[in-house]
């Protein structure tokens, strides 16, 4: 499936076949391809939580409303963001660059975010969107359905997976073959409404 359809065709579903297994190699061929995504000063600031204990998907289960997808998927991620990646050795971030590159990019990275917790934060959460969406859609090519998820107890969540204190979790995703189609589509605002040229109405 091309980037295009698999865009178009994506759909957040909500019931999953609890007997399918996901061949390990679909597992990490998913995951290689989210850590492929893009994030600034090339921080890798995301963490993918893999949840396999079933007595912890169903604690995460009682946390998120009791949605099905949480025990029913064959994959599920708790998406999480560290916060102060910019402070934890930068310079292997850019390990691999020619060193005019790592020259100039490394000793920018942590003074940028130092005293900023508001950016590190947001630059956390996009970081993970950035990199579920690398997962939606690379899930949705591979015949994978998804349903990215923010409706859970994120304390109670934290606790389960025994969040680190410098890290926030952005998002759940449940990834796994689908049993049952999702709602119609809702409808979309129409684009001169969402798109503004050069600046907003004064």
């Amino acid at each position: 499936m091309n980037v295009f359809d698999a865009i178009k065709e994506r759909r957040s579903i909500k019931h999953y076949d609890p007997a399918h297994t996901m061949p390990a190699e679909d597992e990490g061929r998913l995951l290689d391809l989210a850590r492929e995504g893009p994030t600034s000063f090339n921080l890798q600031n995301w963490r993918f939580v893999i949840v396999r204990d079933k007595s912890k998907r169903v604690e995460i289960r009682k946390a998120a409303w009791d949605q099905a997808q949480v025990t029913d998927a064959s994959l599920l991620l708790v998406i999480c963001a560290d916060l102060k990646a910019h402070e934890k050795d930068p310079t292997r971030y850019w390990a691999d660059a020619p060193a005019e590159a790592r020259d100039v990019l490394v000793p920018m990275i942590t003074p940028f975010y130092d005293g900023r917790d508001w950016l590190a934060r947001d630059e956390g959460m996009r970081s993970v969107g950035m990199a579920a969406q690398t997962l939606i859609l690379s899930a949705k090519a591979m015949g994978y359905e998804t349903s990215p998820m923010i409706g859970f107890d994120q304390d109670a969540v934290a606790k389960i997976i025994n969040l680190p204190k410098d890290h926030a979790i952005g998002m759940v995703l449940a990834i796994g073959k689908g049993t049952k189609g999702a709602w119609p589509k809702g409808g979309y605002l129409p684009r001169e409404e969402v798109v503004i040229e050069d600046a907003f109405p004064a």
